[in-house]
C-alpha cells in the first residue's frame, strides 16, 4: 500500500512539470487525441480513469484491461462537430500469465472540401481532403490482485491533401484497487511522445535567390519548412467507487482531474446506475474549472445481454453539451466473450 501511494505521489509530481495556470489552447498536434471514447465512458462525463473496466480503458487507461478474464472488443461511432467523423476500435485479449494485450484505432474524418484560391473563391474545380489517424498497441499485467500496470505505443498520422505529419507517443497507466467499497484509484500520462511537423509536395515553391539581379534563375526549388508541434501530453487522475452494490442494483460514482500540457486544468465527475447489470443509466459533467469551457453536461444509457451462450453484447448511448458548438452523440457496441 505505501509503494502504491509513493508511486501515485510520483506521477502527481509529474504532471507538475507541464502545464501550469496558463491556457495554451492551440498549441499542440494531433489535439483529436484528447477526444473520449466509448459512450459508455461519455456518459459519465469522461469519468472513466478510475473504472476503466471495459475495452475503452485501451484509450482512458491501459491498465484497466489486465483486469478483465475474458477477450473484449469495441465500435464506437460519433457524429463530432461541424459534420465530422469520429471512430473508434479496439480489443484486448488475455494471454494467461503474461498478461493482457491489446490493439486499437482510431480516425478522425474531416470529409472532402473544395480547392479554394485569391483568384478563384468558388473553387478550381478540384478536391482535396484531410483525416487523422492513430494506430495502438497495448499491454497490461495485474502486479499484485489489486494493482496492475498498463502502456501504449502509439503510431499518429494527421494529412492535408498532400501534407502529412507523423509521430509516436507512449501512454502509462495504474490502477489500483483498495479494500473501501470497492474505491479504485487510477492514473494515466497520455500522449508523451515525439514533436510532429507538416511535410510534403505542396510545400514545395520557386524562389528568387535574389530579385535585384536581372537574369539570374528566378525558379529555384526550395520547400517551405512548417514548424514541429508537441503532442497533448496529459496527466490524469481518478477515483471511482460503489457506494450501493446488491445483486439488483448498482450505483458508481467517479471523478478525474486532469491536468493537460495544452490547456487548463479541469475535473470530470460522472456516475452511472445499473440495474441487474443489463440496463443502465448515466450521467456526468465534463470541463469543470476548465477556463473557457464549452464541454458540460453529459447524459447515457446503455444494455447488455448474454442471449448468446457466453457472449456479453452491449449498446450505448451518449449525448455532450457543447454549448455554442452545440452537441456530439455517440454510439457504441461492445463484446465480451
Amino acid at each position: 500500500m505505501n509503494k502504491t501511494i509513493s508511486f501515485v505521489v510520483v506521477l502527481l509530481a509529474a504532471g507538475q512539470l507541464f502545464g501550469g495556470d496558463v491556457s495554451k489552447v492551440g498549441v499542440s498536434a494531433a489535439p483529436f487525441l484528447t477526444i473520449g471514447v466509448g459512450a459508455r465512458a461519455t456518459g459519465m462525463g469522461g469519468a472513466f480513469v478510475g473504472t476503466a473496466d471495459d475495452a475503452s480503458a485501451l484509450y482512458w487507461n491501459p491498465a484497466g484491461i489486465a483486469r478483465s478474464k475474458n477477450m473484449q472488443a469495441i465500435l464506437m461511432h460519433s457524429k463530432w462537430l461541424a459534420d465530422l467523423r469520429f471512430d473508434f476500435a479496439g480489443f484486448s485479449l488475455p494471454v494467461g500469465a503474461f498478461g493482457t494485450l491489446g490493439a486499437s484505432l482510431t480516425a478522425l474524418d474531416y470529409g472532402d472540401m473544395m480547392v479554394r484560391t485569391t483568384d478563384q473563391p468558388e473553387g478550381t474545380g478540384e478536391i482535396f481532403s484531410s483525416s487523422d489517424m492513430a494506430f495502438t498497441l497495448s499491454f497490461a499485467r495485474n502486479l499484485t490482485d489489486r494493482f496492475s500496470i498498463g502502456f501504449n505505443v502509439k503510431y499518429i498520422t494527421q494529412r492535408i491533401w498532400h501534407e502529412s505529419a507523423d509521430g509516436f507517443a507512449l501512454d502509462f497507466g495504474t490502477l489500483f484497487i483498495t479494500g473501501l467499497h470497492g474505491l479504485r484509484i487510477g492514473a494515466a500520462l497520455t500522449n508523451f511522445g515525439t514533436d510532429m511537423r507538416m511535410e510534403g509536395k505542396d510545400l514545395l515553391v520557386f524562389h528568387d535567390v535574389d530579385p535585384n539581379i536581372i537574369g539570374n534563375n528566378d525558379r529555384v526549388p526550395a520547400n517551405l519548412q512548417t514548424g514541429a508541434w508537441p503532442l497533448p501530453l496529459t496527466f490524469q487522475f481518478g477515483l471511482a467507487m460503489e457506494p450501493l452494490q446488491t445483486p439488483l442494483h448498482r450505483l458508481t460514482i467517479a471523478a478525474d482531474a486532469i491536468h493537460p500540457s495544452d490547456n487548463t486544468e479541469s475535473l470530470n465527475l460522472g456516475l452511472e446506475y445499473g440495474f441487474r447489470e443489463m440496463l443502465f443509466l448515466r450521467a456526468g459533467y465534463r470541463d469543470l474549472f476548465l477556463r473557457d469551457a464549452e464541454q458540460g453536461l453529459c447524459l447515457g444509457a446503455g444494455f447488455a445481454s448474454r442471449n448468446i451462450g457466453n457472449v456479453l453484447f452491449q449498446l450505448d448511448y451518449a449525448y455532450a453539451d457543447f454549448g455554442r458548438l452545440e452537441n456530439a452523440q455517440r454510439f457504441s457496441f461492445s463484446l465480451a466473450f
